[in-house]
């Protein structure tokens, strides 16, 4: 997909579940164009960075070893701290090299997902990553009244061609449901706004039941965090919460993650759900994916969009809010 804009977006990214970087191991990444070394260090703090030794550029993330907080190189030994500095060179124990530096992405984890912070020119985090769970107080249900979302109701579709702004521009889009997903009742986007980096909004789900068009059966609560994904939460015949991100890898292709955190049954205090739940939220959840990837995959950006005027206020406000994101140019060639 061809875009005006930089694939090295800034904010904060999902790069993954927290049961997949096992403590005392590393794995290697690849996002934003640039190889990363993941490791949990046996404090079972999670740490991520630039994968290729200072010394002779050999990969951390293959063959490397965790050494207490620290990542060991798999060449020469040459170890190197959660801040990226060098702490230790074998044959010479004493000297390690202080100016020496590998470059650090800031970690957040939560309720079991992964996050880092990505600035092109690593900048530190300018906004916190907001919780899973805190979004949406009106709702008190928390992570104990739910099942887990890993690995049952949570997919990672690799190497997509789409960009993370693309996913945003859902958030303005509820015409779409008729067409893409079936909905039998097509949503109606009922308030949205900017809050600073955030872009919230509530599409409703009209009660086909109802001679009160304002009636809605459905209320689905979506929050835009930066364009990093969106955190929701849905109010009426079903309850569920969910978090559906974009991830840049190179230029031209992305990640995509998405979780599902279902109600649990009462009284059932069990992390895994029944099987019966978990067919329906495989059966009519978690395609849903796979229904907008049928037109990601083939969508071309149009930049100056003929919009219907119910939905052109909304959708280029939200294209002006998502500029603050892009901290640098987009490159000459771009991906297809």
């Amino acid at each position: 997909m061809k875009v005006p804009f930089t694939w090295k977006v800034t904010g904060w990214f999902m790069i993954g579940w927290s049961p997949e970087f096992e403590t005392g191991k590393t794995r290697a990444l690849h996002y934003f164009g640039d190889d990363m070394v993941a490791y949990r260090g046996e404090s079972g703090e999670l740490h991520v960075m630039e994968a290729h030794c200072k010394h002779l550029g050999a990969h951390l993330g293959h063959g490397g070893k965790v050494v207490e907080d620290r990542v060991e190189c798999p060449f020469h030994g040459w170890q190197w701290g959660p801040d990226g500095c060098n702490k230790f060179i074998p044959y010479q124990p004493d000297r390690p090299n202080k100016a020496l530096r590998l470059r650090v992405y800031p970690v957040h984890e939560q309720h079991g997902c992964v996050f880092i912070w990505h600035h092109p020119d690593g900048a530190e985090p300018q906004w916190d990553m907001p919780d899973i769970f805190g979004k949406f107080p009106q709702f008190t249900t928390g992570p104990q009244d739910y099942y887990r979302a890993y690995p049952e109701f949570s997919r990672r579709l690799e190497g997509e061609p789409v960009h993370p702004q693309i996913v945003a521009e859902n958030a303005a889009d509820s015409s779409h449901f008729q067409y893409v997903h079936h909905a039998t009742v097509t949503p109606r986007v009922l308030d949205w706004q900017m809050a600073d980096r955030e872009w919230h909004f509530v599409a409703g789900f009209p009660d086909a039941g109802s001679d009160d068009p304002d009636q809605m059966a459905l209320r689905f609560h979506s929050h835009l965090f930066g364009l990093g994904g969106a955190i929701s939460i849905f109010e009426g015949v079903q309850q569920h919460r969910l978090i559906f991100t974009c991830t840049p890898v190179d230029e031209g292709r992305s990640d995509l993650f998405y979780s599902i955190w279902w109600p649990r049954i009462p009284g059932d205090d069990s992390q895994a759900p029944p099987d019966d739940i978990r067919e329906r939220v495989e059966k009519q959840f978690l395609t849903t994916v796979e229904d907008d990837l049928g037109i990601w995959r083939y969508q071309r950006y149009i930049e100056h969009p003929a919009l219907a005027k119910t939905d052109a206020k909304p959708f280029m406000t939200l294209r002006k809010w998502a500029t603050q994101f892009y901290d640098t140019p987009a490159e000459e060639t771009v991906g297809t």
